[in-house]
């Protein structure tokens, strides 16, 4: 489990994420919401082009972010390969239940004060928390 405190860095973090959010709008005219960008690029949407390059960036600045620093991600799960899969089929399950993700409700959504995304939020904020509260004091089995 992660217990620092990096105030500098998640705030630089959340700017840089904002400012992404922003530029994409308003140079774009398109929400950040990357469920909606990954689902648009597998069921061949119109913009297949620029929404596969979105989610090639992602994973390639991921990837090297791991060659590069590999300490900067401590305690980053990869022993159970199978459990981050489901939990990943899981979580675009239920984006695609809820219309969106954390970045498209969470970042987008709130900035314009939309209440359908202020909801889905509060939503799955509370829904996180419940499962991590379950996962420590019931199963046990998160750090």
């Amino acid at each position: 489990m992660i217990t620092e405190f990096t105030p500098i860095q998640s705030t630089l973090g959340g700017l840089m994420i904002g400012l992404a959010a922003a530029a994409m709008l308003g140079l774009n005219g398109r929400i950040a919401g990357i469920s909606g960008i990954l689902g648009g690029f597998l069921d061949g949407s119109e913009g297949r082009g620029w929404r596969g390059m979105f989610v090639l960036g992602m994973l390639l600045g991921g990837l090297g972010l791991v060659l590069v620093s590999p300490e900067s991600i401590p305690g980053a799960a990869t022993d159970s390969l199978p459990l981050l899969a489901v939990a990943g089929l899981l979580v675009g399950f239920g984006t695609r239940i809820g219309g969106g993700c954390t970045s498209g409700h969470g970042v987008c959504g709130i900035s314009r004060l939309s209440t359908r995304s202020l909801t889905a939020t509060a939503i799955f904020m509370g829904a996180a928390m419940a499962t991590v509260g379950l996962a420590r004091h019931v199963v046990g089995g998160v750090g």
